[in-house]
């Protein structure tokens, strides 16, 4: 039974921070294209992928939860309360990771370089990530919130 249980708790830890990932992705990457193609220095360019990384991890998560009938209000708290400290995770060590990586600011869209910091950076938070929704799940809170909300959903 027990391993069973830490089985699910991998599992759901495992989803959240690939739910993560994915709208940080999106956000670091569209914010970096945006940056490069509005021709904006290195601060706006971090700052604005980190909104963006942001705006598209609460996104995901906004969407299943007002399907499961909350309204825009609760659902954008319960995003908030399921997203928050992983996105921050996730970010803080993949803009870490970029900043390190000599030349990858001022690499350009074209540049392999520009890919593959970020790639590696987001695979490199993925981990701290993971241990801290995993963290979360186990007690109920995080992603957990939003589950219970997803899982309503299915049911209906």
């Amino acid at each position: 039974m027990h391993a069973h249980a830490e089985q699910d708790l991998n599992r759901a830890a495992l989803s959240a921070t690939t739910h993560c990932l994915t709208g940080c992705a999106i956000g670091e990457i569209l914010g970096m294209v945006v940056a490069a193609a509005a021709g904006w220095g290195n601060v706006a360019s971090i700052a604005i992928s980190i909104v963006l990384a942001f705006f598209f991890g609460y996104l995901l998560t906004l969407w299943p939860v007002l399907r499961a009938g909350l309204s825009l209000r609760r659902a954008t708290g319960v995003a908030i309360a399921a997203d928050t400290v992983s996105i921050l995770i996730m970010e803080a060590v993949d803009n870490a990771f970029i900043v390190l990586v000599p030349g990858a600011l001022n690499s350009g869209l074209g540049d392999a370089k520009f890919w593959w910091s970020i790639i590696i950076g987001l695979a490199i938070a993925f981990t701290p990530a993971w241990a801290v929704n995993r963290w979360l799940i186990a007690r109920g809170k995080g992603h957990a919130v939003a589950h219970a909300y997803h899982a309503g959903h299915m049911r209906n």
